[in-house]
């Protein structure tokens, strides 16, 4: 069984930036929390308190997604063949779980609220929310390049996007409560606030357990992948194909090729290169695992259920 792979390196010094501004990130979401909660204590607005407990589940979310890339950077070993690739890719899934829960437990707080209205001291939640959007901005800007490219740091960089925009919901909601007394204001940005939050969690949820699950990048057909690979010659047929993401970087496939003649190893492995040059520039598939055969009696089925 003949088994290659493409490499495409990041550097080193790209990883440690990565966690450098995610620690800056932590400790001004910290922060922000910490005085978000004695503010909404204190002024009995729970807008404030639904930013600060989204904010909390911030400085988790960061926390998370920097110990993720730090494991990512762990060589595999022998009981960790795959070393910790997958530690991102689970990092967004428990953050995305986490966004859903406090969203709920939020909202039912806002119904409850809206049946009973209280008077809120507006001028701490007016500068309270300054402060979160002004920390959460610098914190936006400072993963905004490595969102792009990285579920993880996508994960952290909108749990942070969200947070802003939360506090500048939470700053006109402030203003309206101090010059106009409209205090059931606070309890529909938190309902607000609640519903966008599910939405996004949904979202990353739905992603990063696509790659958990195993299944197949959308981006990829494998009858066309088969297809190609058929008109390679001497190949007869291709089947049993496994085909998943290992984390964002690493497409891998595994097949059983069958070919019409008892080809030499040296002319498989020419073959084998023209495959996987095939799949790399066409499909974005890096590692490559082919059993070649040559009448073997076994289900030919392109898709297999092991």
């Amino acid at each position: 069984m003949a088994h290659h792979h493409h490499h495409h390196g990041h550097s080193h010094s790209h990883n440690d930036l990565k966690g450098r501004n995610l620690l800056i990130s932590i400790f001004l979401n910290i922060l922000i929390t910490i005085s978000q909660v004695i503010g909404g204590i204190i002024s009995g607005s729970l807008a404030l308190l639904s930013d600060a407990l989204h904010n909390f589940s911030d400085v988790l979310s960061l926390i998370i997604s920097y110990i993720a890339t730090f494991l990512g950077k762990k060589k595999a070993s022998s009981h960790k063949t795959f070393g910790y690739k997958r530690a991102e890719i689970m990092a967004a899934f428990v953050n995305a779980a986490t966004l859903i829960v406090v969203a709920v437990v939020l909202m039912k707080e806002a119904v409850e609220r809206l049946l009973e209205p209280q008077e809120i001291e507006s001028n701490l939640v007016i500068w309270l929310s300054l402060i979160g959007i002004a920390a959460n901005g610098f914190s936006v800007l400072l993963l905004k390049k490595d969102s792009k490219e990285n579920m993880n740091m996508k994960s952290a960089y909108l749990h942070l996007l969200t947070d802003m925009m939360a506090s500048v919901a939470v700053l006109i909601g402030g203003i309206l409560m101090k010059f106009y007394q409209v205090y059931w204001v606070d309890a529909v940005l938190t309902m607000a606030i609640g519903i966008y939050l599910i939405y996004m969690g949904y979202d990353l949820l739905k992603e990063s357990t696509k790659v958990l699950m195993l299944f197949t990048p959308k981006s990829i057909v494998i009858q066309d992948i088969v297809e190609s690979i058929c008109t390679i010659e001497p190949v007869k047929n291709v089947h049993h194909v496994h085909i998943w993401q290992l984390n964002e970087d690493e497409v891998h496939m595994e097949a059983h090729i069958d070919f019409k003649e008892d080809i030499k190893l040296s002319e498989f492995d020419s073959i084998l290169e023209r495959i996987e040059e095939h799949v790399y520039h066409k499909h974005g598939i890096n590692h490559v695992n082919i059993q070649p055969e040559f009448d073997k009696c076994d289900s030919k089925s392109v898709i297999v259920q092991d």
